[in-house]
């Protein structure tokens, strides 16, 4: 069945009071299609749909919401209900979603929840936004060093839906203090006398709580881990996170990194109301206006130049385009860079001469060709070479531009996609216009 199909029958179910045949359809679809199905009935439908779901699916279709879908459903649900979902979701995305909720709603809940769970996840947020103790999951499972291979499966059976993966298992002293780890392919392959102590890695990749999440990615993804276990100062193991979290955090890093890129600061989806999505543009729109005013100042003060060779104000939008095109080209292969390596000293002298060695490709071959166009254009050799050198000088220049800048702020500890397309774009176009009517005043008897 298509989804309309399947949107249609579960509407008609929820008409028809049909709560059998509407199971016989949730049961077959996974958490997002769940929720994907939710946000896309009519309102009038998702009070029922919510009340015809089980506890279960309601605690596996919650996460997939986004945060005003997630507060409508469970202010639609009710404390009593809400509390029961909020028991048995992942504390990692529990937590999550409390965060974003006023402390005194946030408070009536925990305090219906049970009271372990509560105090975990009172632990959980009282660590940073965006590091590993914020986005860690501590429902995991953990086997002694003391323990035999025998003892270890037996556990693992036991505590079996706790693990969302098995593919490591995290080895603890008795102080729980992370002294290795085990492969469960290696659990099965041992002899089921054989300790643990004896056949574990005791060399184990962790993060400490206080890990900034993008760093954790770099982690997992550097080593291809599915999961990475989480310490305290003490190496005391709190928690694990999984890939699945890593790749919410990869989503949410690449959307701040867009919406500073393009200059916004802040989220912007579909959802957004028109007058909210303005305004939360309008601030660097607004110093970008005054930035650009630079640009009409330069323009006027070489009004001269222009008045007596009319061709320059032909080539003037062209040279100011490409350099802001290719310093916003510098400006990704930067973001990209820091986002996928820890650049040293060494590495980003190498980007910043690779970037220079681009700048003069590009502007040796553009160029050429824009002097060659300019001259048979207008029969004049000045105005081609004047053309010609002012989008070579200014290609290189654009280019180290969208380098050097992002890199510094990269080495002061500021986020370098602040150095958004818009004002690198920005500040190219006032180098722009400077080199080019300045050459082309330096030549304006042959060209006039």
């Amino acid at each position: 069945m298509t989804e309309e199909e399947v949107k249609l029958i579960i509407i008609q179910s929820l008409k028809d009071g049909g709560r059998k045949n509407f199971q016989e359809i949730m049961s077959e679809l996974q958490p997002y299609d769940m929720a994907y199905l939710y946000t896309d009935l009519p309102n009038k439908h998702k009070n029922k749909f919510l009340l015809y779901l089980t506890i279960e699916q309601l605690t596996d279709l919650i996460p997939e919401l986004n945060q005003e879908d997630q507060l409508e459903a469970l202010h639609k649900l009710g404390v009593e209900k809400s509390t029961k979902i909020l028991d048995l979701m992942e504390n990692d995305k529990l937590a999550s979603l409390l965060s974003s909720l006023d402390p005194e709603i946030v408070e009536d809940l925990i305090s219906e929840m049970k009271i372990e769970e509560s105090e975990i996840v009172h632990i959980l947020m009282n660590y940073t936004p965006e590091t590993a103790g914020r986005i860690m999951n501590n429902r995991f499972v953990w086997i002694s060093k003391h323990y035999t291979v025998r003892e270890a499966v037996d556990k693992l059976k036991a505590f079996a839906e706790l693990a969302e993966y098995l593919n490591y298992l995290y080895v603890i002293d008795d102080e729980k203090k992370l002294v290795g780890v085990i492969s469960y392919k290696d659990l099965l392959l041992g002899e089921m006398q054989d300790k643990i102590d004896d056949i574990m890695y005791s060399r184990v990749v962790k993060v400490h709580v206080n890990t900034d999440q993008e760093e954790v990615a770099k982690i997992i993804r550097r080593y291809d881990f599915v999961s990475i276990p989480v310490v305290e100062e003490d190496n005391t193991l709190v928690g694990i996170i999984t890939v699945d979290d890593i790749l919410d955090v990869l989503v949410q890093e690449a959307n701040e990194d867009i919406e500073k890129l393009s200059a916004s600061g802040k989220a912007i989806d579909f959802n957004t109301k028109s007058y909210i999505a303005a305004f939360r543009r309008l601030p660097w729109l607004i110093l970008l206006l005054f930035i650009g005013l630079i640009s009409g100042s330069i323009i006027d003060g070489f009004s001269a130049t222009i008045e007596q060779v009319i061709a320059l104000s032909f080539f003037m939008p062209m040279i100011a385009g490409m350099t802001g095109n290719t310093g916003t080209q510098s400006l990704a292969v930067v973001v990209r860079g820091v986002i996928t390596h820890d650049l040293d000293f060494k590495q980003a002298m190498k980007l910043i001469f690779r970037e220079l060695w681009v700048g003069i490709i590009i502007g040796l071959i553009c160029g050429v060709l824009i002097s060659i166009i300019a001259y048979f254009w207008q029969g004049n050799i000045t105005l081609g070479f004047v053309v010609g050198s002012s989008l070579l000088i200014t290609l290189i220049i654009g280019t180290l531009t969208g380098t050097v800048i992002p890199l510094i702020l990269y080495k002061l500890n500021i986020d370098p996609a602040i150095a958004s397309g818009p004002l690198i774009t920005t500040i190219n176009d006032i180098l722009s216009l400077l080199i080019y009517f300045g050459i082309a005043t330096a030549f304006i008897t042959q060209l006039s």
